[in-house]
């Protein structure tokens, strides 16, 4: 990766939406080199897909909560199932395996308390291997990065 490919990324983080002849212009590329470039960094996996930022609030998601979830133990089937279930509820933003105390960490989008009271219920006591939920609440958002700073690569 160089300089090129990370102004690509960083113009396209800013607008994942920018067409071709403006990205190609921005970075000082021809078009065709430009979307060559493109196409390696999607293939390579730096560029995971496009979409579109929604807002949970507006969408009545006005509370998120954190979640720490520990299992009864770390061996692969127990994580494999554990997260197989995970990722069919709906709520779910992220979900991150953890070294230390709790075994997963889950940021979840709910309306109220009686939401996350039915998410409680209905999907994490029934997740497979779990023996304890510690939740707390988000009071208010500080930050919520979807970009991460690039520098290039000094060889």
């Amino acid at each position: 990766m160089d300089k090129l490919d990370i102004a690509i990324l960083e113009a396209l983080q800013a607008d994942g939406r920018l067409p071709n002849a403006a990205l190609a212009e921005k970075v000082g590329l021809s078009q065709s080199a430009c979307s060559r470039r493109l196409d390696i960094l999607e293939k390579s996996g730096m560029i995971r897909g496009y979409h579109a930022r929604l807002s949970n609030a507006a969408l009545g998601y006005r509370t998120t909560a954190i979640v720490h979830i520990s299992l009864s133990g770390q061996f692969e089937k127990s994580l494999a199932e554990f997260e197989a279930a995970i990722r069919r509820c709906p709520n779910v933003l992220s979900c991150h395996l953890m070294s230390g105390e709790y075994d997963y960490i889950l940021r979840i989008a709910v309306k109220d308390l009686q939401d996350y009271e039915r998410i409680h219920k209905e999907w994490l006591s029934a997740m497979p291997h779990v023996t304890k939920i510690n939740s707390s609440f988000a009071l208010r958002e500080v930050i919520d990065r979807t970009t991460v700073g690039m520098k290039p690569e000094t060889t």
